[in-house]
């Protein structure tokens, strides 16, 4: 049915909308800090329901998949402005750390055009934490002035998420999505090895 395809679609396109809306609300818009509570947080539901429907449905594409990862960036990046714009001071102590997500997830990106010519979307068990970890700690910061010390534990662990995301494109020989476990990439990194061996064998 097509509205299964569109359903997980939509979301998506929904939770990029929220990204430029974001960030016009903490510049200019009225009742900030409750408006982008309820923004945060729905983005945050788009972002689970969105790959939960297209699994369940059996239409979660590559195409949807890494289109869900760029939405990704683009939703926490408005969150990032936002913040800079309300909480300047917290974000500048915390500058090298925010620094140091955004420079590992290029090197990272990079690599993976360079390998397989095309962004990789592993939603993993511990990048799902991580997006848990920045929807709290950025409804703390924005609409709360507290919790900063979340956002702390937020960019740490999103670094280990990044060299996690390395780790399985330099274990893979081939794209994939969906890599929950480091464990379940050495298995498929295996399967994909027999797999090619199998095939070169029949030649």
């Amino acid at each position: 049915m097509k509205w299964r395809k569109a359903i997980p679609w939509s979301l998506v396109v929904f939770r990029l909308l929220l990204g430029p809306a974001i960030v016009l609300t903490a510049l200019w818009g009225p009742a900030r800090e409750f408006w982008l509570a309820v923004m945060i947080v729905a983005g945050a539901f788009s972002d689970v329901f969105d790959g939960v429907l297209a699994r369940r449905w059996g239409t979660a594409t590559p195409g949807l998949r890494i289109s869900d990862s760029v939405v990704d960036i683009v939703f926490y990046l408005a969150i990032l402005t936002a913040g800079i714009d309300r909480h300047w001071p917290v974000i500048r102590e915390r500058l090298w750390l925010v620094a140091l997500v955004l420079v590992v997830e290029v090197l990272r990106i990079s690599f993976d055009f360079v390998k397989f010519h095309r962004m990789t979307s592993y939603h993993s068990y511990a990048s799902k934490f991580w997006g848990f970890l920045l929807i709290v700690a950025a409804v703390a910061m924005l609409s709360t002035n507290r919790g900063s010390w979340l956002l702390t534990v937020a960019l740490a662990w999103g670094v280990l998420c990044e060299l996690e995301a390395a780790t399985f494109s330099i274990i893979l020989p081939e794209w994939t999505h969906d890599v929950k476990t480091a464990a379940r990439a050495l298995a498929m990194r295996r399967e994909m090895l027999e797999r090619r061996a199998a095939q070169m064998a029949l030649k």
